[in-house]
């Protein structure tokens, strides 16, 4: 009867050590998923703050002669979004981090709760064992057996037993060091998320300036609408000329095309009839798509593709084949992908504009200077091909039109290129 009771109790013991311990583990498996989600926070953060450094650095090249204007605005409408995505990230590590403070409390609570139960469990297990030793007597009670199995099991009973007891006082130091490192933890997360909530004011508060001074550039550029319609016209005109260029010079790759392949005896549907490398070509092209390096290096999208209404002049449609990517003066402009130059021109108001072929796909880079190719030239990915043009009478504004097309069809660059 006493070896019955003594192992119920033994098991009873162990299968509370086994709770605890596979608490332990999923607390740990719940902070470490806490931990990469922090991380990539923490990584979002610091590119949407190094996004807002460069958009000051576009800021800070504008020309203080003239306050108001809708280039400064295009920035200033960049660094608002980014600022509004900061804070938004901000919040999110706040909230990720209010929800490992409550998980780790509660650790705490059943640490407590476990740590006491241990000692309690202990001590009357130190207790029991005075109170009966006379059973303890391991000669005594060995030697009591009634044949050699018998002895065996007594003595391997008393080896498991001692085993049980360091196992126990082992399990009430760890579980005492685990609940002050995680004491201390929740200290630390605390004085980070106060850090976090000090910096979230901030951003606010430089929000809130950001968007009084673009209150203050769209009232005066109200005040100056048929002027800028006048401007807007003249640029709608110039993307019409390029327009119909690049169709052009499509309709020619076209024909070369078919000619080249009519001395092959070749057949095809495609506008573009394509040799073996020029497919080779396509393909890599294609299968770069989201992952194709920009056209300048650092850089700000301030025009979209498509129909999308006026920034500020009301029932006013803007057209964009492309991209406008708003850089720094002086920044070189890079092909995307390998390729060979099919032509290089100038339009008043676009200034130089270069195609780069890649098989049946084309790559359109306008508003250059200083252009370090020519016509049929081989380029490589990221090669220079010309600077970008800054109107030193338009706020210094240095912006690069870019497109992207596949044969006779516009595509949305911004699905083609990385994300930054």
């Amino acid at each position: 009867m006493f070896n019955f009771r003594r192992n119920i109790n033994l098991f009873a013991s162990l299968c509370e050590i086994k709770i605890l311990l596979v608490f332990v583990l999923v607390s740990l498996f719940v902070t470490q998923a806490f931990s990469q989600t922090r991380e990539e926070l923490e990584t979002k953060k610091q590119q949407y703050e190094k996004k807002i450094k460069y958009t000051n650095r576009l800021l800070n090249q504008t020309q203080k002669s003239t306050k108001f204007s809708s280039n400064k605005l295009s920035i200033l409408q960049n660094k608002i979004s980014n600022r509004n995505q900061l804070i938004n990230n901000i919040q999110q590590e706040i909230s990720l981090l209010d929800t490992i403070i409550f998980y780790d409390q509660q650790r705490i609570i059943e640490l407590r709760s476990n740590l006491r139960q241990l000692k309690q469990d202990y001590a009357k297990m130190i207790y029991y064992a005075y109170k009966n030793r006379r059973y303890y007597d391991k000669l005594m009670f060995i030697f009591a057996s009634e044949d050699f199995n018998q002895a065996y099991k007594r003595l391997k009973y008393f080896q498991q037993y001692s085993q049980y007891r360091k196992r126990q006082a082992d399990l009430i130091v760890n579980t005492r060091l685990t609940l002050v490192h995680k004491l201390d933890s929740v200290e630390i997360i605390k004085a980070q998320k106060l850090e976090l909530v000090y910096d979230k004011k901030n951003e606010n508060s430089n929000l809130i300036s950001e968007k009084e001074q673009e209150d203050d550039i769209l009232s005066n550029l109200k005040r100056k609408k048929s002027k800028l319609i006048k401007r807007l016209k003249k640029q709608e005109l110039v993307a019409l000329q390029l327009q119909n260029r690049i169709e052009k010079i499509i309709a020619e790759e076209a024909r070369k095309a078919a000619k080249l392949a009519k001395k092959r005896g070749e057949k095809g549907k495609e506008l573009f009839m394509l040799t073996p490398e020029d497919k080779l070509v396509s393909k890599e092209f294609f299968k770069n798509k989201q992952h194709l390096p920009w056209p300048t290096q650092r850089g700000i999208i301030t025009s979209y593709f498509g129909e999308h209404p006026h920034p500020f002049l009301k029932g006013i449609v803007v057209q964009n084949n492309g991209i406008d990517i708003t850089t720094t003066k002086g920044s070189v402009v890079r092909s995307i992908f390998e390729g060979e130059v099919s032509r290089v021109f100038s339009i008043r108001g676009a200034n130089i504009t270069v195609i780069v072929r890649h098989g049946n796909y084309l790559t359109v880079y306008s508003n250059m200077k200083d252009v370090i190719v020519k016509a049929g030239d081989k380029v490589k990915s990221k090669q220079p091909i010309g600077v970008a043009f800054t109107d030193a009478d338009n706020d210094n504004k240095t912006v690069i039109k870019f497109q992207i097309w596949k044969e006779n069809k516009k595509l949305n660059p911004v699905i083609w290129l990385a994300h930054k």
